[in-house]
């Protein structure tokens, strides 16, 4: 968990970057300063504590959030305790925040968050819920303030559709296997957070349930609601009087047990919940209205549709002792569907079954004598219809003589008209198969013109692999000719015909990872005017760019090694097993939120890890490892070139992985993969090194300056004076616009901090 003062730096950090004004900067300052050194006891008696937020005047259109954080408000989703949910428009950049631009908005009540002890423990709580990754757990994407009003609110994902409470406002009651197919998922979603987490939701209600609808408005997915935050919400409330104290819950589904003695929660409250919601679901109400003492003993009607077996597994679930209640929320909806098998009859239902029977034997005595006496009128009608038989036989011969002529005249329209629709089926026929020629003529052009450009584009392919190739072998040489004229022949480094250096352990146990040789030379670092230009027409701030001047030009001394690759999932997990290292808890990197294979990036490693890491793979070869320069990465990143990247003054998602939402230069635009992507997915640059643009954010070693005034010229590490704290990151990522990808561009962050989008790259010493 980051300290106050690892806050204040990231705060401090910002400000000088231009993405926070001085007021807000102050404002935020503040906050943390009170969240973290606030006397006890209540806020009043400390000089009247922090100034309230409010909901009131909120409308469509208005915008809410800090200077570089801003959300539109779209429409009022819902209004209740928790306060107001708004759709809402994110007017952030993505590579800032990381979810799509439609959220909804929770604006917690100012009575919930007007003490700084109170709202600290809320915002610890969306905190926790943001690590739940379940596709039944509502998305919690980040919290924020509004420095117009003070007002606390959530960011979290937009759903369609409507609650579980709104639906049964309007069915009532449903059957059993529709009340099952929805929670099935809820339990999912609650053995997810238990197993992963050691969650308990501890406010489970037709509220908090969401059955989402599609494009088509057909029932869609099942989304569990407000994890742990209207708990956390509702017990701030209860310590200022707005409601009865209690740990969790809501009166009527909030189990006995629940904030008595202080109990740690578990599973079994959240079985609680579900089995008095599933109840509610059947029979249309509440099984203890206003809540359940708990020595009461008040035993609910069994609900329509249930059996012995079900009635008893469903009054397990809301039993007093929780010792007696199923261990888990998918144990008890797995116990109903298993007790829905034959069931040998109660007493009582044999004891109606017999009933039933005496009834049915006294009606048919009845009945048969009522059948007696229709059998005689029946003869008597007979009678009369014999009698008027003959009268009608001569009608019913000249009426079969007129419906004969009409049948005939009806079958023969009926053949002039079938004649005529099948002429009419042969002539649309006949136009469907010129249209499908046509269609398969148009088809085989469009082959041919894709085979032909596939063709193109595999033999320009070849000739840029082809080409590359020689580039690398020329660099190979060269450097290896450097190194022989500077080193005893038995001294110096052995690589293959494209330069790849590769390392054995001293122990034969592994191998190093790649690396690539990077021969000396001079180039100018930073970026000229017409490219800072192109950066800001693109959406860059001058703050960001300005950190690129001025343009000088930097001799790199001696030939390196440089990373062929970032380092990958397998080789970190190598290194984890090897020295033990732990994972903070603010991040993990075996689970960082996407898909990860074992040759991904590995992210979730602060620059202080990536050294570690370093000094590790030196001891295991005898080599020099480190982390590069940063203009060591910035050299061997251009690989001769003196265009915004590598490959030229444009980009497309075919070269580097990024954000292709957005477009730098008259780009065009691509795809957004959401994640990394394996270090061997994209061509490398002409010195053979992958990855260099986007994928993953690099370390170097270089403190943060604010520009190159006063950088040194010779490719070494500056790192006097800048801000200790803090170190350059190079490359872009994922998640980034393509303007973050350039090869001048510069980036910062904390040395104790790790996220999702931050990996590293090694360095080997020749000399």
């Amino acid at each position: 968990m980051p300290t106050a003062r690892d806050k204040l730096r990231e705060l401090r950090a910002l400000h000088e970057d231009g993405l926070l004004s001085q007021q807000e900067f102050d404002s935020r300052k503040n906050a943390i300063l009170d969240a973290a050194y606030a006397p006890p006891g209540p806020p009043h008696a400390h000089g009247g504590g922090p100034r309230q937020g409010t909901e009131i005047g909120l409308m469509v259109g208005q915008e809410i959030g800090p200077q570089n954080r801003r959300y539109r408000l779209e429409r009022l989703i819902a209004q209740g305790g928790m306060g107001q949910v708004w759709q809402a428009i994110d007017l952030a950049t993505h590579e800032e925040l990381g979810h799509s631009a439609c959220v909804a908005v929770k604006i917690l009540p100012p009575q919930l968050t007007m003490s700084a002890t109170h709202a600290k423990l809320l915002l610890e709580e969306a905190t926790q819920a943001r690590r739940l990754a379940h596709e039944h757990i509502v998305r919690v994407y980040e919290w924020a303030q509004d420095p117009a009003t003070a007002s606390y609110f959530l960011i979290m994902e937009c759903l369609e559709g409507e609650d579980l409470d709104s639906l049964l406002a309007r069915e009532g009651s449903m059957a059993l296997g529709r009340a099952l197919d929805i929670l099935d998922p809820v339990a999912s979603a609650l053995a997810y957070a238990w197993d992963k987490h050691h969650l308990v939701h501890r406010d489970i209600k037709p509220g908090t349930v969401f059955v989402t609808r599609s494009a088509d408005h057909q029932p869609g997915d099942i989304k569990l609601l407000d994890f742990g935050i209207a708990a956390r919400a509702r017990s701030s409330a209860s310590s200022i009087g707005l409601e009865a104290p209690a740990d969790s819950g809501t009166a009527g589904y909030r189990a006995p047990e629940a904030g008595v003695h202080q109990r740690k929660p578990a599973p079994v409250q959240d079985v609680y919940a579900v089995a008095v919601m599933l109840y509610q679901m059947l029979e249309g109400r509440l099984p203890f209205e206003g809540g359940r003492e708990p020595s009461a003993s008040v035993t609910p009607a069994r609900p329509p549709g249930l059996n012995d077996a079900q009635w008893r597994v469903l009054q397990s679930g809301f039993a007093i002792d929780p010792a007696a209640r199923p261990p888990s929320v998918a144990a008890m909806l797995a116990q109903l569907r298993g007790g829905a098998a034959d069931q040998p009859p109660s007493a009582e239902a044999a004891k109606a079954s017999g009933e039933e029977r005496a009834e049915r034997v006294h009606a048919s005595g009845e009945e048969r004598a009522a059948k007696a006496l229709e059998v005689a009128a029946a003869l008597q009608r007979e009678q009369v219809r014999q009698q008027q038989a003959q009268q009608r036989k001569l009608e019913l011969a000249a009426a079969q003589q007129q419906a004969n002529r009409e049948r005939r005249e009806k079958d023969k329209a009926e053949r002039i008209l079938a004649e005529a629709a099948r002429s009419e089926r042969k002539e649309a026929l006949r136009r469907q198969l010129l249209e499908r020629r046509a269609l398969d003529a148009e088809a085989a052009r469009l082959a041919k013109e894709e085979a032909q450009r596939k063709a193109l584009q595999a033999k320009a392919a070849a000739a840029y692999r082809e080409q590359q190739q020689r580039a690398r072998a020329e660099v190979a040489a060269r450097v290896q000719a450097e190194l022989a004229a500077l080193l005893p022949t038995s001294s110096s480094p052995v690589a293959d015909s494209e330069g790849v250096l590769r390392d054995r352990f001293l122990d034969g146990s592994a191998v190093a990872p790649d690396l690539v040789l990077i021969p000396t030379g001079r180039f100018q670092m930073g970026s000229p005017e017409h490219e800072r230009k192109k950066a800001m027409e693109a959406g860059s701030q001058q703050s960001w760019v300005g950190r690129e001047t001025p343009q000088h030009w930097v001799g790199i001394e001696k030939p390196i090694a440089m990373g062929r690759f970032p380092i990958t999932v397998a080789q970190w997990r190598e290194y984890v097993a090897a020295t033990g290292w732990q994972a903070p808890a603010e991040f993990n990197w075996a689970e960082p939120g996407y898909r990860q294979g074992e040759d991904h990036p590995v992210v979730g490693v602060s620059w202080n890890d990536a050294v570690a890491y370093a000094a590790w793979l030196s001891s295991m070869t005898g080599q020099r490892y480190r982390l590069p320069s940063e203009a060591e990465w910035e050299y061997a990143c251009r690989a001769g070139t003196r265009s915004a990247f590598s490959f030229g003054d444009s980009i497309s998602t075919d070269l580097a992985n990024y954000d292709g939402t957005g477009s730098y230069n008259d780009s065009p635009k691509g795809v957004y993969r959401k994640g990394t992507t394996p270090v061997t997915e994209f061509a490398p640059n002409q010195w053979g090194l992958y990855d260099m643009h986007g994928n993953v954010w690099e370390w170097v070693r270089d403190v943060v300056h604010d520009n190159y005034e006063g950088a040194p010229n010779t490719g070494r590490a500056w790192e006097e004076g800048g801000d200790p704290g803090r170190r350059i990151l190079r490359g872009g990522s994922w998640l980034y616009n393509p303007r973050y990808l350039r090869s001048a561009l510069r980036n910062g962050f904390s040395a104790t901090r790790s996220n999702g989008i931050i990996g590293f790259r090694v360095a080997r010493e020749l000399l």
